[in-house]
């Protein structure tokens, strides 16, 4: 059973007056990778959990010709495995990050935890709110 906290509701960094902070790097632009290696497209926007100032969510766009088109999809950050200086590289595979709940602006209003539970049940990781749940080494912002 998880135990909600809506407390903890998350926000686009850039929404919020946060900034990345000087020993970690910003994620925001690079290409993500799947464990296959193959391309999966590029971390959009980072959601933060406001109360911790952590990344939870991941929001990443593929697809698409020169910014046009495309579909965004979310991501946990647990999903993250490797940060190169150009790439993140993420353990679902291409073809599961399609399959992702889609970007969905009335969702990034609604901010409530469980809204984003999708997410996080659709790879198979343990949502943010849950008793017990362990937040990633990677990344601290």
């Amino acid at each position: 059973m998880t135990q909600k906290f809506p407390e903890h509701t998350l926000e686009r960094l850039k929404d919020t007056y946060l900034s990345i902070s000087t020993s970690e790097p910003d994620i925001r632009g690079r290409k993500v990778i799947d464990r296959n290696g193959e391309d999966v497209g590029h971390v959009e926007a980072l959601f933060i959990d406001q109360g911790e100032k952590k990344v939870r969510i991941l929001q990443i766009h593929a697809g698409g010709f020169l910014g046009w088109g495309g579909q965004s999809f979310y991501v946990p950050v647990d999903a993250v495995r490797q940060v190169t200086p150009d790439e993140v590289h993420i353990d679902p595979t291409r073809v599961q990050v399609a399959a992702a709940p889609v970007y969905d602006p009335e969702l990034v209003l609604e901010q409530e935890p469980e809204a984003w539970e999708p997410a996080y049940t659709h790879f198979g990781y343990m949502p943010y709110w849950s008793s017990g749940y362990i937040y990633p080494g990677f990344p601290v912002y």
